[in-house]
């Protein structure tokens, strides 16, 4: 199964961690046209469940096109044949996901507010790199703080970088006019009145 390749630009959806599997399904369905990306993030739920919903996510993903990224996790990442994986700080290491998934699928890495780590990361194979909280977040909110410069002075990197941390339809543009490749969205759309409203105007930060 080809992967699909880890987009340029775009609106990069991460999935709320509440809500049953069918709940969740419903949540993403209406706003995944909008997407550049899909990442799948779920933590309070236990292993067959989560092979369950990455699947059915995946599935999703690949019938509108869009790249799906599993959190933190490379053996389910293998399992369900996802397009990549996306690794913190304590999610193990580029190399041995590198072996795990082959030379074909995307791995990002989060860089937080560290432009020397993500240097770090695409030497040692990253495909993507994420700055963040660039806001307030709700979802961590004692996350450490990104400045939007990080992103002219990571310009060079030669790999897409995704702003995350607070990002919503008022303020997307600012991360985009920061030169942030793509933004990463959790509730500033799921948690918006009008998810699919959010979405729509979050993507069109980019035209």
């Amino acid at each position: 199964m080809a992967p699909i390749r880890f987009p340029e630009r775009g609106l990069y959806l991460i999935t709320p961690d509440d809500g049953d599997s069918e709940a969740l399904i419903a949540r993403v369905q209406p706003v995944l046209p909008f997407a550049a990306c899909l990442q799948y993030r779920r933590k309070r739920t236990d292993g067959a469940r989560r092979r369950d919903e990455a699947e059915r996510l995946r599935a999703l993903c690949h019938h509108m096109g869009v790249c799906f990224i599993v959190n933190d996790d490379p053996a389910l990442a293998r399992e369900v044949h996802a397009d990549g994986v996306h690794l913190g700080e304590h999610d193990g290491g580029i190399i041995s996901a590198r072996a795990l998934l082959g030379p074909d699928r995307c791995i990002g890495v989060s860089c937080y507010d560290d432009a020397a780590l993500a240097r770090t990361a695409t030497a040692a194979g990253a495909d993507y790199v994420a700055f963040g909280a660039l806001f307030p977040s709700s979802t961590k909110p004692g996350a450490r703080h990104a400045t939007p410069a990080l992103f002219a002075e990571t310009r060079g990197l030669g790999v897409p970088r995704v702003a995350i941390g607070g990002i919503t339809p008022d303020n997307a543009r600012i991360a985009v006019a920061a030169d942030a490749d793509l933004v990463a969205v959790i509730g500033g759309v799921f948690d918006a009145p009008d998810p699919v409203a959010a979405a729509r105007t979050i993507a069109a930060a980019f035209d």
